[in-house]
């Protein structure tokens, strides 16, 4: 029998709001474990109104196809008081790590938010130094609406982004895999070697014979 996919619910933000927080951001990423490109995390703000029959199909964008995606990004861009995005380039985690460049690019999406948040939600991760309210919730995407709605956004804008990739390393078929690990990604890598928006700091990269 199949599993029953997660719904994000409104516990976390109705705690927030009860504490005196109107503005509530929440946040994730997109990205973090792929071999190549950038790491791309996004913010969003939902109004307090929870009638919108839209937001009964919102999902961790992992559980989500294509299409529906991309629908939902439009809703929760269209809808939301207010949605950031931050971009880290796969230079940055080179030398930093991904810990570190996944925080700054949520401290980035964050910084584009119009009005600013007061209190946050995020996806697994704190952000030290974010001056604000904040919990890191394990599969915060799976259990709360706002993280949901910015795993869409940041999903949706990593794999555009991938897709312009693809357009200027065609052999690579980022289009297909988005980056991630993938038996074609790998497979790609053994025959071509890395270009240059792979993260030579992962290890399927270090490891790949054409850098023997």
């Amino acid at each position: 029998m199949k599993a029953r996919q997660p719904v994000p619910g409104f516990r976390e933000e109705s705690k927030l709001h009860g504490n005196g927080y109107r503005l509530i951001a929440g946040v994730d990423e997109a990205g973090r474990g792929a071999l190549a490109g950038p790491v791309v995390a996004a913010a969003v703000i939902l109004g307090r109104r929870r009638r919108s029959g839209w937001l009964k199909a919102v999902r961790d964008s992992k559980l989500l196809s294509p299409a529906n995606r991309d629908r939902l990004y439009g809703l929760i861009t269209e809808n939301a008081l207010s949605w950031g995005v931050g971009v880290v380039s796969h230079h940055f985690i080179d030398r930093h790590g991904i810990v570190p460049g996944t925080r700054l690019a949520m401290a980035l999406a964050l910084e584009n938010l119009d009005p600013s948040p007061e209190a946050l939600l995020i996806d697994y991760l704190t952000l030290p130094a974010v001056t604000l309210p904040q919990k890191g919730i394990i599969d915060g995407d799976a259990v709360c609406v706002s993280i949901a709605c910015a795993s869409v956004i940041a999903k949706v804008t990593r794999d555009r982004l991938m897709i312009g990739l693809d357009n200027r390393y065609p052999g690579y078929r980022f289009g297909r895999h988005k980056g991630y690990g993938t038996a074609e990604h790998l497979d790609c890598l053994e025959r071509l070697g890395p270009c240059s928006v792979h993260r030579r700091s992962f290890a399927p990269v270090q490891t790949c014979r054409s850098l023997l």
